[in-house]
């Protein structure tokens, strides 16, 4: 047998003090959990959680719980309610109930669309320079007339599309 598989055994038993018996789930001194923390886990595709969702017990509860023990036609409704509240949470009808979270979610995202527009506006107003002289219409005119007056690019360029001697695109 290895050192490792006798070691856990070792701890399993409780042998070498209480090394062995502490989990992150229960205290260090004992075995109950503390307060906070539970195990009840319950939802639709997993709907038996190992422990009842309310663990401590007042004593009204205390007393429908030893009135369970007898028959359940004396039980009215309200107190079978009670009763299945005790032991779980929602019912399936409220685990399959949607939610309007759908809204929340929807209305941020537009809220921050928005939001976003409205600081790409402000940097194009305040932020951003003026656009250069050179991107007038006036401009790109004149820049288009001078390369034709170049002649550039005369085989493949925009050189070769006009017509020089009607002074027009070529069709």
């Amino acid at each position: 047998m290895s050192f490792r598989a006798a070691w856990s055994l070792t701890l399993r038993k409780g042998g070498l003090g209480m090394r062995g018996i502490h989990s992150p789930g229960s205290t260090a001194h004992g075995k109950e959990k503390m307060p906070p923390y539970t195990n009840y886990h319950a939802q639709r595709s997993y709907p038996m959680p190992e422990e009842p969702f309310c663990m401590e017990l007042n004593a009204e509860q205390q007393a429908l719980k030893e009135k369970e023990k007898g028959s359940w036609t004396q039980l009215s409704h309200a107190e079978k309610v009670a009763l299945y509240r005790l032991q779980f949470h929602e019912t399936f009808a409220e685990m399959n109930h949607r939610s309007n979270e759908w809204k929340t979610v929807t209305g941020c995202v537009f809220f921050f669309f928005g939001f976003t527009g409205l600081l790409i506006w402000w940097q194009r107003v305040y932020v951003f320079p003026k656009k250069p002289i050179t991107l007038t219409d006036e401009r790109k005119a004149q820049q288009l007339q001078r390369i034709l007056d170049m002649k550039g690019n005369p085989v493949q360029g925009l050189a070769s599309r006009w017509d020089y001697e009607k002074k027009e695109w070529k069709k």
